[in-house]
């Protein structure tokens, strides 16, 4: 009987010390939110420029992957279009074509000797997946302002952004403003299909010319309203890092035959039997690096029982990563992931075909490479009849950026000023950018798209119905006017 009582005690001042230790772990996580009060309202006739960015849209500006000289013509009237649009940008500051299509604006500061900084974004758009133009809401290609948004494909990605980006110049031109430090437009167009035609050379061109800059910020991560679990406030995840694109090609050649009289092992069977293997057995997943400071940053921000578990992740870490691996957005950002995205075989239903080949594309985390990708794709297939080789567009992980440094605290009190209730934490870009060409001229490369979105948007992007809404571009307009008009010198200490 003592012995029971003892163990109940010892099991007490067990639970006790670790909800002490829970308590400390959780007080000691205090807001790591700048407190800076809200900017001043700054004028903007949304619907004068709701109209320039819907003129925009008709043009389909749609890369080709294979077929660099696609709708080049298309191209051609965007930027006549934007020559018409924005006199004083055009008039001021110097432009240049790199490439055919690629577009460098410099627009020259006071400072010479600043490191001046770069903004990122892209001209081209993906194309509407066929047959589902009739479940739009306007015309994909239509420019329709209806209902307090401007619909269309590019609306959101990427022509929001740029053309916010040039509202918010054309308005400091207007008023006299220049520049402490040289500012870059790079405009690639041929992001969507890994940018080597447009942001490459230009990112080249720079360095080629001796530029080193002090900060990079392109398309990114957005303003989340009601996407993360526990946080009611909305989220605004500054991308600090990028995924690497890994795509690798499986290939198998064996003898075809009449369906009648099959092998024991065909083509569509072995290759079948490697993307399941593939599909199976993932890279592994964990809380480290950018995700880890990502969860740490918001804790201090989250309801009750979120803030316990994220700030304590010592002991809760096992729990935590399971329910992050349940869904598809937060597994994505604890490891490389595996999709299986292309496969293809026979063309008629009694020939055994002689050849079966499928794509596999990984996004390889930070931390990780594509030849360690490569070693697990050979590893984890197991069958030498199966040709692996690599897309030539594949992109390692980008490097980490600091968020100390004062590139990412010029964006953090932007934000903060322009989205005042939202919640600034550094996150990890899933998706490919143009600024990871930008690694050859820059440390500090931030990926961060001042749009709002919440869970009903989200299948918006690259997908139907995809539109902006008004006032978030009028807020898109004053976040690039802040951070160009007042945010370009040294950066206050955090």
């Amino acid at each position: 009987m003592k012995l029971f009582k003892r163990s109940i005690l010892l099991l007490l001042a067990v639970v006790l010390v670790l909800a002490a230790a829970l308590a400390v772990g959780t007080l000691r996580a205090g807001s790591r939110q700048l407190d800076v009060a809200p900017a001043p309202a700054v004028a903007i006739d949304s619907a004068a420029a709701a109209r320039r960015l819907a003129g925009a849209i008709p043009f389909r500006t749609i890369s080709v992957a294979d077929d660099p000289s696609a709708n080049l013509a298309e191209f051609d009237k965007l930027h006549a279009y934007m020559a018409q649009q924005f006199p004083r940008v055009h008039a001021q500051l110097q432009r240049e074509v790199v490439g055919s299509h690629g577009l460098l604006y410099t627009w020259k500061g006071r400072d010479a000797a600043a490191k001046p900084v770069a903004l990122l974004a892209h001209q081209d758009v993906v194309p509407i997946a066929p047959g589902t133009e009739s479940a739009w809401q306007a015309a994909p290609f239509g420019g329709e302002i209806k209902d307090g948004f401007v619909w269309g494909r590019g609306a959101w990605d990427n022509k929001g952004n740029l053309f916010a980006q040039l509202e918010a110049i054309e308005m400091l031109l207007a008023q006299g403003y220049v520049p402490p430090r040289t500012v870059y437009l790079v405009m690639g167009h041929d992001e969507e299909v890994s940018g080597l035609r447009g942001a490459r050379p230009i990112a080249e061109l720079l360095k080629s010319r001796g530029v080193q800059l002090d900060w990079v910020l392109d398309e990114g991560l957005l303003v989340m309203e009601g996407i993360l679990a526990g946080l009611s406030r909305p989220a605004a995840l500054v991308g600090v890092a990028e995924k690497g694109y890994g795509t690798f090609y499986l290939d198998l050649d064996t003898h075809p035959g009449h369906s009648s009289m099959p092998p024991r092992e065909t083509a569509i069977g072995m290759m079948s039997a490697a993307l399941t293997r593939l599909e199976g057995n993932q890279l592994p997943a964990g809380i480290r690096g950018v995700a880890a400071e990502m969860f740490e940053t918001l804790a201090p921000e989250m309801s009750p029982l979120n803030r316990v578990m994220l700030s304590n992740l010592w002991l809760t870490r096992p729990v935590v990563q399971r329910m992050l691996e349940k869904s598809a957005s937060t597994n994505a950002m604890l490891r490389t992931t595996t999709a299986l995205t292309i496969v293809n075989a026979g063309n008629k239903d009694n020939v055994l075909p002689g050849h079966a080949s499928a794509a596999v594309n990984f996004r390889v985390l930070p931390g990780d490479s594509l030849a360690n990708v490569e070693r697990h794709v050979h590893d984890t297939v197991a069958n030498e009849a199966i040709k692996v080789t690599q897309y030539k567009g594949n992109a390692e992980p980008s490097p980490v950026s600091p968020t100390a440094a004062g590139g990412y605290q010029s964006i953090n009190r932007t934000i903060r000023e322009v989205f005042p209730e939202a919640i600034v934490a550094p996150g990890l870009m899933i998706a490919a950018t143009d600024s990871r060409h930008f690694a050859i001229v820059s440390d500090n490369i931030y990926r961060f798209s001042p749009v709002r979105t919440g869970p009903e948007d989200l299948g918006r992007f690259h997908g139907t119905n995809e539109r902006l809404s008004i006032a978030n571009y009028a807020e898109m307009i004053r976040f690039y006017h802040r951070l160009l008009g007042t945010h370009l010198g040294a950066a206050p200490a955090p």
